[in-house]
């Protein structure tokens, strides 16, 4: 009964999506109040029942109900209880129903702190988001039901994916898809404001900080998938320009072009235009990755044809939400009203050329992602682009705009002295190109893209300070009283330009002065990396919940002193008998020391083993998460909330209270 409770609330649900959808915008439309009041309660109620279908399927999933096919196709009854919970989303079904959650609960979100919003937008923009709910609904109610029975029942699962059955699977989709859905309130918004034809600078005012969050949340998401990539696959890589990691970076690129273009069109008026594009683009960026992934094209090309409701039902739902928008961006287009002019050297113009670079870079992932995808579709071949091709294009492409990420921060709005700014910034310049000559040469021999990145991680963390220097030079009272009166926005923003410091600082030494070894290993010998000793002291058998694991035992020392005892291990997972290798990882701030088992040699115990030493690779994460925090501190902002409240103000109060 659960499970046909399940299906019976995603039709609930469904049916909510199109009055959600159909009547608010029908009423914005017509001027009719009551119409437009319908969205806040729709989009709500829609959230109870995809929550409850959800629990549903969770519910069959804990339960080790297989006669639930997808449960029989992706549990295990001796998959542990947290994994049988996240294998709710570990299907294609399963992940798909989670993307319609996020979405309803964004919806949710919007019409609950969407109070201060003139009626008519936000019945436009709960509207757009509940079109884009009943395209999901009804793709997995036609084509991917969680639901479907198998009878008879199966006796038992097929269990989860082992790549999977790692704990930060359980928070990575979630907050991957808390990203990529969260694009659709932007999307939402740059829509509604194309539809009432309103391009004034309010509409950025309200979804800046929509955006920043959903960016945040990528972030995040994307952050924990390239931790799990690196603790859990064994090859101790943690960014391989896979498609998957390329599907969504594509629309991170596109979101940190888009929340720079929102502060120019809210500050000045200016890339209107521009800036709703950027909305489209990182939205329908966000379909294309999780169709990408979901749909099976990226493992074939051809998986379409096993499967043609799907296929199809992809394609079409893709062709009307990115081509539709995009029409009715052609058609408004032209009718925006550009904000005030501004210099050749200005804050603006620092922004724009860096958007345009960004988008540029954004160009050439997408194209090394899809273009082997066509080549085989169209029977030409097939053809890999790798790293070579992404670090080869990607890297210098970014570079530029990492450079102007220092400057742009420093610039005044609409005309800035370039000589002012030359004066402020030549010794954070100076310190900068030190640090990139000078580092390299402290870390076993000088490499151009090494000395790039520490270059530009010091310009970019030296341009923080010149920053936290300025804005405090004009203020009053102690150095904490002046700190805390800056806003959340300036915090935020800062904190994430640091954090991208952080993690080019990382990058530039994890990339270019990691060293590893493949070695043969009997009992009792060793065997030495990056100045650390490995003795192998064997290993033992070990029974987990759902496998079989030979465990290793290493100590690594270093000048004669203990360091740690690393237990990797090679399993065999007992349903479906795949082995895995589980690595142990002993990490500190300015180094980890990674080891993973390969095969077993002979019977008497011989083992290949690979070593890693990674220097400064948890910089990547440190770098991430200051970037995740300065996204919410600045989305937080209270500026946001004053600019709405006044938006309500009739002119001449509001005029007063400015």
């Amino acid at each position: 009964m659960i499970p046909e409770l399940g299906h019976f609330a995603l039709i609930v649900a469904l049916l909510l999506a199109l009055t959600q959808a159909i009547l608010p915008l029908y009423g914005a439309q017509r001027g009719n109040l009551t119409l437009m009041g319908v969205a806040r309660p729709a989009a709500q109620g829609q959230f109870v029942f995809v929550a409850l279908a959800f629990g549903c399927l969770a519910w069959s999933f804990l339960n080790n109900d297989f006669s639930v096919l997808n449960v029989a196709k992706n549990s295990f009854s001796q998959l542990p209880e947290v994994y049988r919970f996240t294998a709710t989303w570990g299907s294609h079904e399963g992940s798909m129903l989670l993307w319609v959650l996020i979405l309803a609960f964004w919806s949710t979100a919007v019409s609950v702190f969407s109070r201060h919003l003139p009626e008519d937008m936000a019945a436009r923009v709960i509207g757009v988001m509940g079109l884009i709910s009943v395209g999901f609904l009804a793709f997995l109610l036609t084509t991917s039901n969680p639901f479907v029975r198998l009878l008879p029942a199966a006796m038992d699962g097929n269990d989860m994916n082992p790549l999977l059955q790692d704990w930060g699977m359980i928070i990575h989709p979630p907050m991957l898809y808390m990203g990529y859905v969260g694009f659709a309130v932007a999307f939402a918004f740059a829509i509604a404001a194309l539809l009432s034809g309103k391009m004034d600078v309010a509409w950025a005012r309200w979804s800046r900080p929509w955006t920043t969050v959903a960016w945040a949340f990528l972030t995040f998401g994307i952050m924990l998938g390239s931790w799990w990539a690196y603790r859990e696959l064994g090859w101790g890589g943690w960014w391989f320009w896979d498609p998957t990691e390329n599907a969504s970076f594509m629309p991170w690129l596109a979101g940190t072009a888009l929340i720079h273009s929102l502060a120019v069109t809210e500050k000045r008026g200016a890339f209107k235009a521009w800036t709703v594009l950027l909305a489209l683009i990182a939205f329908s960026l966000s379909l294309l990755g999780t169709f990408l992934v979901r749909s099976g094209v990226l493992s074939s090309v051809h998986a379409f044809a096993t499967d043609p409701a799907r296929g199809a039902f992809i394609l079409g739902f893709l062709a009307v939400v990115i081509g539709g928008s995009l029409v009715l961006y052609a058609w408004r287009a032209p009718k925006m009203v550009t904000g005030s002019g501004f210099t050749w050297f200005s804050r603006e113009s620092l922004l724009l050329a860096n958007n345009v670079i960004l988008v540029a870079a954004l160009g050439s992932v997408l194209l090394g992602t899809l273009y082997p995808l066509l080549m085989d579709a169209m029977g030409l071949g097939k053809i890999s682009v790798g790293p070579p091709y992404f670090n080869s294009v990607f890297v210098p492409v970014m570079a530029p705009a990492l450079f102007l990420m220092a400057i742009g921060p420093l610039a005044r709005w609409k005309e800035a002295s370039l000589p002012d700014v030359i004066t402020r910034l030549k010794w954070a310049l100076g310190v900068a190109l030190a640090v990139g000559l000078l580092v390299p040469l402290g870390l076993g021999g000088f490499k151009p893209w090494a000395a790039l990145g520490f270059f530009l991680a010091a310009w970019i963390a030296l341009s923080v300070l010149a920053g936290f220097v300025d804005r405090l030079k004009h203020g009053q009272g102690s150095l904490v009283h002046k700190l805390s009166t800056l806003p959340r926005g300036f915090w935020g923003m800062q904190l994430a330009h640091f954090g991208m410091a952080v993690g080019i600082a990382g990058i530039a030494v994890v990339a270019n002065y990691q060293t590893e070894r493949d070695v043969r290993m009997e009992l009792n010998s060793y065997a030495e990396l990056a100045g650390y000793t490995f003795t192998f002291r064997g290993t033992t058998e070990h029974d987990g919940p759902n496998y079989r694991a030979a465990r290793g035992t290493l100590e690594v020392s270093r000048d004669g002193r203990q360091v740690a005892t690393l237990h990797p291990e090679k399993r065999v997972y007992n349903a479906s008998g795949m082995a895995m290798t589980e690595a142990d990882i002993h990490p500190n701030v300015y180094r980890d020391i990674y080891v993973a088992m390969g095969e077993q040699l002979d019977d008497g115990g011989a083992w290949t083993v690979r070593l890693f030493y990674k220097p400064f690779i948890n910089w990547l994460w440190f770098g991430a998460l200051f970037m995740v925090f300065g996204g919410f501190l600045a989305a937080s902002d209270k500026r946001y909330r004053i600019a709405l409240r006044r938006s309500e103000m009739p002119k001449h109060v509001a005029a007063q209270g400015a």
